[in-house]
């Protein structure tokens, strides 16, 4: 049967090649990929509409939104108006006030921060100090947003009475610019050098500590 089969395709092909015969199984089967291309667009013009369409019904408040992905960032690099001391105090009192230790402040969570630096704000003022830096629209404020905050009061991008700037002005963190470009530099440098000399009269004192064991026996 496969043999009857496998020769009355050859024969049609020898006559397709001869001209006694018209190849329309050949065009169908162009018209067939054809059809299927043209499926494969509709489908991804499809698709494009329907992330489009629920674009625009996040951006009008409707439908749910998604978890914002977790941007990697150096705030050492990307803050550099700021010097490592800086950053690192306001990462301590990022810190202190995340309570759930998830990496975010919440609106709870601001709340008490500005109860225990003795402004406390409404409840649509603690949401208007997030909205003010929030990016990711998640409603809550990540460290990278956080630091947002010393940058706008560093560069008196805010207003006097607003609460983000009371924030700033309680936190005790000295958020004046770094004027020096070479600062940076120099207080990886010097860290370093404190680290070396650390290590340096830790050999010391062990040393001296082997020499006055050997005293002894």
């Amino acid at each position: 049967m496969a043999s009857d089969e496998l020769a009355s395709k050859l024969t049609r092909r020898l006559n397709i090649e001869d001209g006694s015969e018209d190849p329309v199984a050949v065009e169908n089967e162009e018209q067939e990929n054809g059809d299927d291309e043209k499926s494969a667009l509709a489908n991804a013009d499809s698709e494009l509409g329907a992330k489009l369409q629920r674009r625009g019904e996040l951006n009008e408040g409707v439908g749910e939104k998604q978890l914002p992905s977790e941007r990697v960032y150096n705030p050492y690099t990307e803050f550099k108006e700021f010097s490592r001391k800086q950053i690192k105090d306001m990462e301590k009192m990022f810190k202190q006030y995340d309570a759930g230790k998830d990496g975010f402040i919440d609106l709870m969570e601001l709340k008490m921060m500005m109860e225990k630096l003795e402004a406390p704000q409404t409840h649509l003022g603690l949401k208007n100090m997030i909205k003010e830096v929030d990016e990711d629209l998640d409603n809550k404020l990540s460290f990278r947003e956080f630091l947002m905050i010393f940058r706008k009061a560093a560069a008196g991008e805010l207003a006097e009475d607003s609460g983000l700037q009371v924030l700033a002005r309680l936190s005790e963190i000295d958020v004046q610019a770094i004027n020096d470009a070479n600062r940076f530099e120099a207080e990886i440098r010097q860290e370093q050098e404190e680290k070396k000399k650390e290590l340096e009269e830790k050999k010391h004192r062990k040393a001296a500590f082997k020499e006055l064991q050997s005293a002894f026996k």
